[in-house]
């Protein structure tokens, strides 16, 4: 299994994924420098304790608190209490994937050396990931700045044994996850609950996660421009990497090149539209968004991942205590609030080619309304695809709809101390529920694909077409009456997510 060393590799969002996943193992540096370095905070933390220097969250309260001084004697008592009062999170509770992406997250950020924390609570984030005992964490209850305080006290509080953890499948007391896993609770001491919590590794993760899907949704969304045009006799023309080269968007140009390999050279009548409707023809246009925004995002969230990213930090070298405000998410808001925007339009472009593969006033007659692949006398009884293209609408509308910048709804918190907040963590939230609709639709519209494919018995299909029909008909049969088909979307779903279907060549710079 390939080792990601914490402190002497940045990682990278596939680093971050493979860790979560399993895939890879997080270890501590065996770097004695580096290890002289988180030792180095730590003891400069104790120097200033013992010294009576003010330092916020050792010496002080925290947030509007902080002018009221803390005795040495009650900054262990403080770091108890600073997660416990935060046990305060609502909502659905994240994923196994997602908390263990959390804790990656955590622990690349830590690993920088500047937060003052002991190398056995770093060592107990590896522990953690290699045994599987991941906090369970309520995705509600952050404003983005100072970072995920309240999500990230259910990472702490699993460090000293309180709240539940996920532990073999179940959802169990941590203190019971520890135990079974032959691992003790372990005490925080000065600034270490405000190191674990204070910082932007909740947005940060679900975002990795966010643009890793969005990369997937994209080339899901080239093969099913390439099967519809395919289906309704589209002019593959309208993907010459000639057109392309004129304005040399590299994501854009990407994307047309997997289209037009996807449509491929089969055999095809003369397309009937010189020019297609703007959902084909513009396709790379608006699916290249995706891929022309992804260097962008990806520099964004990598430099968050690896960043140090709570406060106050510690110069491990001079030991000057830097109080600033590197918890603030404002990079990881725009990345999501951006990524939104591009995977939202795919679910309305998607959409708008199911419009056309139902309506033969819009698919020049070659394919029947609502593809309805019945006949005799009672065709006119059954409905194909009606339902699902209502279905497809109301999901692409949910996912524009939620569009909305989520930075724009900063809100001043916390006794105005913290009166201006990034919104990250919502803005990843809705990212993931975009992508959620999005996919959906994405699963619906192929399912309507491969029964054009089957209505026009392959012909005119390339290779992408004929590709995903295969795979599809291994799961679902075809529509040949009405039917209920919301365990048919779940199967697609459950194939795409499992990247089990055959979307082609992926490769993109």
């Amino acid at each position: 299994m390939t080792v990601v060393r914490c402190g002497e590799v940045a990682f990278t969002i596939e680093d971050l994924l493979a860790v979560a996943r399993g895939e890879s193992r997080a270890a501590l540096s065996t770097d004695p420098a580096w290890q002289r370095r988180i030792q180095a905070g730590v003891d400069f933390v104790g120097q200033h304790l013992r010294s009576g220097a003010q330092v916020y969250g050792v010496t002080t309260g925290v947030g509007d608190s902080c002018v009221n001084p803390v005795a040495p004697e009650f900054a262990a008592d403080l770091q108890r209490n600073l997660l416990r009062f935060h046990g305060c999170g609502t909502g659905r509770v994240l994923t196994e994937l997602e908390s263990a992406a959390v804790v990656a997250a955590r622990l690349a950020s830590l690993a920088n050396g500047w937060s003052a924390i002991r190398p056995r609570i770093l060592e107990r984030l590896c522990q953690m990931l290699d045994r599987r005992l991941l906090p369970v964490i309520p995705a509600e209850g952050s404003v983005g700045a100072s970072g995920d305080l309240t999500p990230l006290s259910y990472l702490a509080a699993t460090i000293v044994g309180e709240r539940e953890v996920y532990w073999r499948g179940k959802i169990v007391p941590a203190a019971v996850g520890l135990r079974e896993a032959g691992l003790e609770p372990i005490g925080l001491e000065a600034k270490e609950a405000l190191s674990l919590m204070n910082g932007t590794s909740v947005m940060t993760a679900l975002a990795c996660l966010a643009f890793e899907q969005s990369m997937r949704l994209a080339r899901f969304s080239a093969a099913l421009t390439a099967m519809t045009s395919d289906v309704t006799s589209g002019n593959p023309a309208h993907f010459d990497d000639r057109i392309f080269a004129a304005k040399p968007h590299p994501g854009q140009r990407a994307c047309a090149r997997w289209i037009a390999e996807d449509i491929g050279d089969a055999a095809k009548a003369s397309p009937r539209r010189l020019q297609d409707r703007y959902s084909i023809r513009c396709a790379p246009h608006v699916i290249g968004l995706v891929l022309d925004a992804a260097p962008f995002l990806r520099q964004l969230l990598e430099t968050e991942l690896n960043g140090a990213n709570d406060n106050p930090l510690v110069d491990p070298d001079s030991g000057d205590v830097l109080h600033g405000g590197n918890f603030y998410g404002g990079h990881v808001c725009l990345a999501m609030d951006l990524l939104k925007n591009v995977v939202a339009n795919l679910a309305d472009l998607l959409d708008r080619q199911l419009a056309i593969v139902c309506n033969p006033a819009m698919n020049h007659g070659d394919l029947p309304a609502n593809l309805v692949l019945r006949s005799g006398p009672d065709a006119a009884a059954h409905h194909g695809f009606k339902a699902m293209q209502i279905s497809t609408s109301a999901l692409a509308a949910e996912a524009l709809k939620l569009t909305m910048p989520a930075s724009a709804f900063s809100r001043s918190t916390e006794c105005h101390n913290q009166d201006k907040v990034s919104m990250g963590t919502i803005a990843a939230r809705d990212c993931l529920r975009i992508i959620e609709l999005t996919e959906t639709v994405a699963a619906i519209h192929a399912l309507a694909l491969c029964q054009g494919v089957d209505i026009r018995k392959q012909e005119g299909c390339g290779p992408r077409s004929r590709a995903i029909h295969a795979a599809v008909r291994r799961q679902v049969a075809v529509n040949d009456q009405d039917r209920r088909m919301d365990g048919d979307i779940q199967v697609i779903l459950a194939a795409l997510r499992a990247n089990a279907l055959p979307l082609g060549d992926k490769a993109f710079p």
